[in-house]
């Protein structure tokens, strides 16, 4: 027996319940895992609301790191022992061992904690697709980055100042502003008391920028589009804010017949060998010492609806790990 994070309905942090569970063996081309740390993710508020729609009970999490201690049939990539990593479905990380698909396990770095490895997965991965396939970032961009003190912002502006890019990143507080500045943001700009689109027309001379990566949704949507310079990307990974009002498509060829994409991870690594040059590619930019992983808060796993409150609250900056005993 063994206990894991069990929610039986959607709703506040409070439907987050400490609860004994069955885990059950590995079948064919699965591994159990035990947990070391488990990341905390803005998908896993969604996924507690309601936004994403779920079969209750369940258990919440796509991110996590630890040791297989069995191996079902068919599983020729990995041994028992193996330090690994991943982010994805299915859902069920916020627990101490879990059954999982093995063809989602990737080896940890031995110069990898297991507190870097789940707090990198999900976002180190996702920066990695946004700036190297969704829009290919190059040396001489200016880009505009939402969110740049989050746990996904900082590893952007790190890596896409390492590409050569001018980073200007939107964050809502002094405080925020200097972290982000740390991290590689060239041009951090306070919202909550600044215009970011006038901010965006002024830092690139009324040029504006190819390419936004809007994780906050509703409330920054119509000013990045019009941030964005003729043929610009909106890139939208993310709507903490809320989900964007549905608008009239017409409106991209006015404004300079821009284009837009709502990624997610999940389709750039569905395929095994995506999976593997994603996140090789990040282990080799971490390992490196190029990005930083900031693990600004840590939690005991017991204490998953407090964390969930202050990520809420925006108290949060950088990862967030899930400790286990």
């Amino acid at each position: 027996m063994s206990f894991a994070i069990r929610m039986h309905t959607q709703g506040g942090p409070e439907v987050l319940q400490w609860e004994p569970v069955e885990t059950g063996q590995p079948g064919h081309g699965e591994a159990l895992v035990r947990h070391h740390a488990v990341g905390l993710n803005y998908i896993d508020v969604y996924h507690r609301t309601g936004v994403y729609p779920l079969t209750w009970p369940c258990t919440p999490g796509l991110e996590g790191a630890g040791v297989v201690e069995a191996l079902g049939a068919g599983v020729t990539h990995l041994q028992v022992g193996d330090r690994v990593a991943y982010a994805g479905g299915p859902l069920g990380a916020y627990s101490e061992v879990r059954v999982m698909p093995a063809d989602r396990l990737v080896r940890l770095p031995d110069a990898l904690s297991f507190e870097q490895g789940a707090a990198m997965m999900l976002q180190g991965m996702t920066a990695q697709y946004l700036l190297h396939r969704t829009y290919p970032v190059k040396a001489g961009d200016t880009i505009l980055v939402h969110a740049a003190a989050g746990g996904v912002g900082l590893i952007l502006c790190q890596w896409a100042k390492h590409l050569g890019a001018t980073v200007i990143g939107t964050v809502g507080n002094d405080e925020k502003a200097e972290l982000a500045r740390a991290h590689g943001c060239d041009h951090p700009i306070v919202y909550t008391r600044e215009n970011f689109q006038a901010r965006v027309l002024e830092i690139t001379g009324g040029a504006k920028v190819p390419v936004v990566y809007d994780s906050i949704g509703r409330d920054t949507f119509t000013q990045s589009l019009d941030s964005l310079a003729p043929l610009g990307m909106m890139v939208l990974y993310g709507a903490a804010s809320g989900p964007v009002a549905p608008f009239d498509l017409g409106d991209l060829a006015k404004k300079g017949s821009l284009f837009i994409t709502r990624p997610t991870l999940f389709t750039y690594v569905a395929k095994r060998a995506d999976l593997e040059a994603i996140s090789g590619s990040l282990f080799d930019v971490v390992t490196r010492g190029i990005v930083k992983i900031n693990i600004h808060q840590t939690y005991a796993l017991r204490d998953a609806a407090q964390a969930h409150r202050d990520l809420e609250a925006r108290k949060t900056t950088g990862s967030t790990v899930f400790t286990l005993a």
